[in-house]
């Protein structure tokens, strides 16, 4: 399973991002790079297997989340230079949690338990509808309200399963 690691931050510079010398690459990739307020940046490598949430477009100030394996190897430069596994551009009302939830639906990190209704939408990463099991997957969650407790409860409007 992937350990999701998470920035949030404002969009300075999205920039093409060259894969290979000859040039086979050149458009697919791009380099995006946040930076959250007090002075931390990272950039993020977003190619075709990154998923866009609602496919939205980003762009130089908006809000955007990335997530990135924790896992992963990182070249040793400044700013950290992750690759984009999912990318989430903020949008009013609407929350989004991406992490591995157990056979409860509570997240990993135990902040956010999941309460299935008929309505929610059940996708996979390419828009197919999604008929197994939720538990112990990672999910890409999108919400509104949540309860104050802990872990917050909430029943999501889409849950996207990423296989």
């Amino acid at each position: 399973m992937v350990n999701f690691g998470m920035f949030r931050g404002m969009v300075t510079q999205i920039t093409e991002f060259p894969i290979s010398a000859d040039g086979t690459g050149d458009g697919c990739y791009k380099l995006i790079r946040l930076e959250d307020g007090p002075g931390g940046v990272v950039e993020f490598v977003a190619g075709p297997g990154t998923y866009f949430v609602d496919q939205a477009i980003v762009n130089v100030g908006d809000g955007v989340t990335g997530y990135y394996d924790r896992n992963a190897p990182v070249p040793l430069i400044y700013p950290p230079r992750y690759q984009a596994l999912v990318l989430v551009k903020e949008s009013p009302g609407m929350n989004v949690k991406v992490d591995q939830f157990d056979r409860q639906l509570v997240s990993s990190d135990g902040m956010l338990k999941l309460n299935v209704a008929p309505y929610t939408q059940l996708r996979l990463t390419n828009g197919q509808p999604f008929k197994g099991e939720l538990a112990n997957r990672n999910l890409i969650v999108m919400y509104g309200p949540s309860t104050m407790s802990i872990p917050a409860q909430t029943t999501p409007y889409k849950i996207i399963v990423w296989c």
